[in-house]
């Protein structure tokens, strides 16, 4: 057999892997006779924690890590400049990893950072990564993960958001109140829990003023820029005559005013657009952009003030906790004329 990980471990006990790690780390949640039983299997089977992370756990390496999907969008930008201000003040240093979305890459970087390199991370999931056990090992080797803005349910942890389902709801009633009745969402990706939240927030709104939800309208976008483009042209030249656009994220915002250039659709007169973003030059766009302005900086800053509260206790786990922090709307020349 080759090398068993903790995925191997819970598959072969039929637990769960946070069962699993929990009962390797000795956690007061688990039975002494659930402990044993996953003790025997493990020796059974021959896994092993990493060792020289267990070993590096007691020497600090006074470095915290930052994983996050990609570099271009602002708010990532301003997550970093949060959290490096607070790790510069506990004297620590802090390293950038991006997974360009790719979710081997995410798994890849994780396993790179269980090798005693840093003493903590921060991180934002890729929008592709659908299995956690990298994470929940990552943990098992006590180094403690906090989440910001893309988070992971299934493990136990800090995570830090903002008000995302609220902020989808004000995002498409702005659009309802300034005129639009055929609004289209773009999602960024079903696995991420914030584009379920933004995209539940849009259809409560529809419903509160009795627009109809219509499935056709809710464009599943990707990585690929080319594909987004042609997505969103056949969007704006279909029958559906859409009169308003509700982006989950930046990027795609940027993409739907190309395609209006293109077209020759004239932005708010005849399509408004709205969008989670903290692009600092969203006001000088022509026309300016309205957004969803996420306090992405104060996020960075909360996630490693979080990390940080734990680094010094031996043995602590991190209890669950939600921590949101609300957004603003920024209306401007892209809803209002």
């Amino acid at each position: 057999m080759s090398k068993i990980n903790l995925k191997n471990l819970a598959s072969e006990l039929e637990l769960s892997i946070s069962t699993v790690s929990k009962a390797l780390r000795d956690s007061y949640e688990i039975g002494h006779d659930t402990k044993k039983r996953v003790l025997e299997k493990a020796k059974e089977l021959g896994y092993r924690a990493n060792p020289y992370a267990r070993y590096m756990r007691h020497h600090k390496s006074k470095t915290i890590a930052i994983v996050i999907p990609e570099m271009v969008n602002s708010f990532f930008l301003q997550v970093i400049n949060g959290a490096e201000s607070i790790a510069r003040e506990k004297d620590y240093h802090l390293l950038i990893y991006i997974t360009h979305e790719d979710a081997q890459k995410e798994i890849s970087i994780i396993n790179h950072l269980q090798n005693g390199r840093v003493d903590g991370i921060i991180m934002s999931l890729s929008s592709t990564v659908k299995d956690y056990s990298h994470l929940t090992e990552c943990i098992n080797n006590n180094i403690p993960i906090i989440f910001f803005d893309r988070i992971c349910h299934e493990i136990e942890t800090v995570k830090i958001t903002t008000d995302d389902f609220t902020s989808g709801f004000i995002a498409t009633e702005h659009l309802i109140q300034n005129g639009c009745r055929n609004i289209a969402y773009l999602s960024i990706s079903e696995n991420l829990s914030i584009d379920n939240k933004r995209m539940q927030g849009y259809i409560e709104a529809l419903t509160k003023y009795d627009i109809g939800f219509d499935k056709s309208k809710i464009i599943k976008c990707n990585t690929d820029d080319k594909s987004n483009y042609r997505q969103i042209k056949k969007l704006l030249t279909g029958p559906a005559k859409i009169d308003g656009i509700f982006s989950s994220i930046e990027k795609f915002a940027l993409t739907t005013y190309n395609v209006c250039r293109d077209l020759k659709i004239k932005i708010p007169e005849e399509i408004k657009i709205i969008c989670f973003s903290n692009l600092l030059t969203a006001d000088f766009l022509n026309p300016s952009l309205t957004t969803i302005t996420q306090p992405a900086n104060e996020m960075g800053a909360t996630a490693a003030s979080q990390l940080f509260k734990y680094l010094d206790k031996k043995r602590m786990e991190i209890p669950n906790e939600n921590i949101i922090i609300k957004s603003k709307l920024m209306a401007r020349g892209s809803t209002v004329a």
